[in-house]
């Protein structure tokens, strides 16, 4: 098993920018947690999850550590919430979607990607009957939904959802379109991207994410 250690986690989290500027109390009382996390959710913690779990681990310890040192619940939310989309920086994606050999790209890199980077929990269902504008597949299991759900934190999760969106959303030529996701109560992650030939003729489709 890949070792789990609080500090590195957060540090490769999207929360690297803000865990620093927390009081030290805060922050070590963030890296027990973790270590308790850790130890219930050992069943996760493979080589292939290190990545997720580093994101939904800091947020839940945040999440809980935050309550209790003072903040309310939405206040806590916000904090974590607003502070990992902050960290998110789409332009790179943007940019790539300008070419056109994005979609191609993304046919091959998506799966291969998902293959190394998900351990224990995850299952996909991969479609190859795309046209050559079309790219398409879902995830049936997820082990966002399955940690946060057991513990009614799925609001955690489904800000990772809206991360889909802010990375996703607002590419050139290109729709991300989404209908329904597991943490937000649906029976799988839907992912599509549709290809146009102009940037004007994208999103048509597009309000239909979530």
């Amino acid at each position: 098993m890949k070792k789990y250690e609080p500090k590195k986690m957060v540090a490769i989290s999207r929360y690297q920018n803000f865990f620093p500027t927390l009081s030290e109390d805060i922050q070590n009382d963030i890296y027990d947690r973790m270590k308790q996390l850790i130890e219930e959710e050992k069943e996760y913690c493979d080589k292939g999850n290190y990545k997720h779990m580093a994101q939904i681990l800091t947020s839940i310890a945040m999440y809980e550590v935050l309550q209790k040192h003072g903040y309310s619940e939405e206040e806590a939310y916000k904090t974590v919430s607003e502070e990992m989309w902050k960290f998110l920086d789409p332009t790179s994606m943007q940019k790539l979607a300008r070419k056109s050999f994005f979609l191609p790209l993304m046919k091959k890199i998506v799966p291969f990607g998902f293959k190394n980077g998900s351990g224990t929990g995850w299952k996909y269902t991969w479609y190859n009957d795309n046209g050559k504008n079309e790219f398409r597949f879902e995830c049936n299991e997820c082990i966002y939904a399955k940690i946060l759900g057991k513990r009614n934190l799925l609001k955690l999760g489904t800000m990772c959802c809206t991360a889909d969106l802010i990375n996703y959303g607002n590419l050139p030529y290109t729709d991300f379109i989404r209908t329904e996701t597991l943490c937000h109560g649906g029976k799988k992650c839907d992912f599509r991207f549709v290809r146009h030939e102009t940037d004007a003729g994208k999103g048509w489709e597009r309000s239909r994410s979530i």
